[in-house]
């Protein structure tokens, strides 16, 4: 069993083990050195897309952005490529979650072509900059991440109860508000009072529609007190939850079989697939 998990690890060397260090681990000079150059790609690359909707900007400066946005575009297909060939078993990272968007931050480009105003999903893009918690040895905000993570988790089950809770007093209060108020106060259905009913117990308060009569207004007052109640649940939920879950000290180090970081200051071996880091 040990040496299979070595000779996946060993698969990988030379040039991709080379291409690996300096793409994915953010321990090294220029491993970090890549990093910051690919951040502030990012932002510029966002940065054009965003001028670029801009009519006047657009007009004037139009073929300028587009050369760009293709230039930005190549690099990210580059880098793409890149980091599919550098790891192990290429579908294990392009099937992870920043896999995923960095594929999404390159196709709309390439749709553009047969149809017009697809490139401007390309604002997916920042969804990339999440690599800046790895990058500056932020990690334990990494750490507090899969801590809030695993409390949502843990405290799924009593949430969609208290959603489901939540669901049914807004439908049984906006009926009643319909009943109340009437078609003439502007609660015309009882969706348009379910409606009323999540804004207010929510606390949002568009204000586009009131109740006029006096059981409304007391039914209305009722309801936003409760709502302030009810915003509280899911925070003291998720908070006891905090509270049982362990703190460990996570490194940046990314695994060359499996592509997924998140591992022990300590660990030798990938928790996720087992080879040796």
């Amino acid at each position: 069993m040990t040496d299979s998990k070595d000779n996946n690890n060993q698969n990988l060397s030379g040039w991709r083990l080379k291409i690996h260090e300096i793409i994915f681990e953010a321990d090294t000079y220029w491993g970090k050195t890549f990093d910051v150059v690919l951040l502030i790609a990012i932002l510029l690359s966002v940065l054009i897309i965003c001028l670029e909707s801009v009519e006047e900007i657009r007009i004037k400066y139009g073929q300028l952005l587009k050369i760009t946005e293709w230039t930005f575009t190549i690099l990210f297909t580059a880098e793409f490529i890149a980091r599919t060939i550098s790891v192990t078993k290429p579908t294990k990272y392009i099937f992870s979650f920043f896999g995923i968007i960095d594929l999404l931050s390159i196709i709309p480009t390439y749709i553009g072509i047969f149809f017009a105003g697809a490139h401007t999903l390309l604002v997916i893009r920042i969804f990339r900059l999440l690599r800046v918690f790895r990058i500056f040895k932020l990690v334990r905000y990494v750490g507090e991440a899969k801590q809030l993570s695993n409390a949502l988790k843990s405290s799924w089950a009593k949430i969609t109860v208290f959603l489901i809770v939540v669901v049914s007093l807004s439908v049984l209060m906006g009926s009643l508000m319909y009943l109340i108020e009437g078609k003439e106060n502007g609660f015309t259905s009882i969706p348009r009072g379910i409606y009323w009913a999540v804004v207010t117990l929510t606390t949002v308060g568009y204000g586009d529609i009131a109740p006029q009569t006096v059981v409304g207004q007391s039914l209305a007052t009722l309801i936003m007190i409760m709502g302030y109640g009810i915003i509280a649940v899911p925070t003291g939920i998720v908070s006891a939850e905090l509270v049982k879950t362990h703190k460990t000290e996570i490194t940046t180090q990314v695994c060359h079989h499996c592509a997924r970081e998140g591992h022990d200051i300590d660990a030798e071996f990938c928790k996720f697939c087992g080879s040796k880091l």
